[in-house]
């Protein structure tokens, strides 16, 4: 593949070495460290004029220093003349502050669409927005990717009694999804209604859907602190579901999610490697990981050549 050039930020180089393999090409080199009152500063250490480049950074670990080791990598090859520079955030920082739920809260993903443009971005490929509505914040093209059609290829292989299986939404917001997986697994769907009083802490959950004697499986997006997926697995089990697995495609595990994992009724929790999960599964015999990086390697190779992307929403690259 001539004129491209695929670098990978701090945040995550395993998985833009898995990327940069599926394609047949080697890392650019870059050299990225903080000054001793922690400034960062990136070094891109090879030409990039006249290049397709790809920068591969997800919002993971130290988030703030990620977000801003991607803006200063992006300026930089914008500067050295790059033709075009095209950001894959597998895990998009700030999705969640996507509106003003209560006064004076800020809309910070819009803010941080704004700084990618502005650092001179010209393209975003990202996974599974929390709200897609996220594209509308930019004025640039966003390829928002689905790991869909991998987690279904997962259910197929790796849960034995998936016919008999319901697709549960541990939340209202994530009706549209798993409607969409119960259709193509031609299952039966249910959801579980959530209050909150305040954030990352769930007050009552109501569900709604037959679960008696089915395999029960969670889908959502993202599990930061693991408090809603481990409630609703108990409501699950309480209702008279057999077994209860979880699949998340963003799995963030902060704070207590380890110790809630570990003491709740799953058989699995399934998550992608948008995010590193080495560290969390020696912690967590549960966790399970689906590679996702053939995903986004088939669609930095069709966005290189100028082919359309939308096949990937139904199907996982071979």
């Amino acid at each position: 593949m001539p004129n491209i050039k695929i670098f990978g930020g701090s945040s995550h180089q395993d998985l833009s070495q898995k990327i940069a393999d599926r394609l047949g090409l080697e890392l650019g080199k870059v050299v990225t460290k903080k000054f001793s009152n922690q400034e960062t500063c990136v070094e891109i250490g090879e030409s990039v004029r006249g290049e397709d480049v790809y920068i591969v950074q997800s919002g993971c670990g130290e988030i703030n220093d990620s977000l801003m080791e991607l803006l200063i990598m992006i300026n930089a090859c914008k500067i050295a003349s790059a033709s075009r520079v095209t950001a894959v955030i597998p895990c998009f920082p700030y999705a969640r502050q996507d509106k003003k739920d209560k006064s004076r809260a800020p809309i910070s993903a819009k803010l941080v669409a704004n700084m990618l443009s502005i650092a001179g971005a010209d393209h975003i490929i990202t996974m599974d927005l929390h709200a897609s509505q996220i594209q509308g914040f930019f004025d640039i093209p966003v390829d928002n990717l689905y790991a869909e059609p991998a987690v279904l290829k997962w259910i197929r292989e790796n849960i034995s009694e998936w016919r008999n299986c319901i697709v549960v939404s541990p939340d209202a917001g994530g009706a549209k999804r798993v409607t969409s997986i119960a259709d193509r697994l031609n299952v039966d769907f249910a959801l579980i209604h959530k209050e909150r009083k305040k954030a990352n802490e769930v007050d009552r959950m109501v569900l709604v859907g037959d679960v008696r004697d089915r395999v029960a499986i969670l889908v959502d997006d993202m599990a930061d602190t693991c408090g809603t997926i481990c409630h609703a697995a108990d409501k699950l089990l309480s209702a008279g579901a057999i077994k209860v697995y979880a699949i998340l495609t963003h799995g963030i595990f902060s704070g207590p999610a380890i110790a809630r994992i570990n003491s709740a009724c799953f058989e699995a929790v399934v998550v992608t490697n948008t995010i590193p999960q080495e560290d969390k599964m020696k912690q967590c015999p549960r966790i399970q990981v689906i590679d996702i990086s053939m995903i986004l390697a088939e669609a930095i190779r069709r966005t290189h050549n100028g082919e359309s992307v939308s096949y990937l929403f139904s199907h996982v690259p071979l």
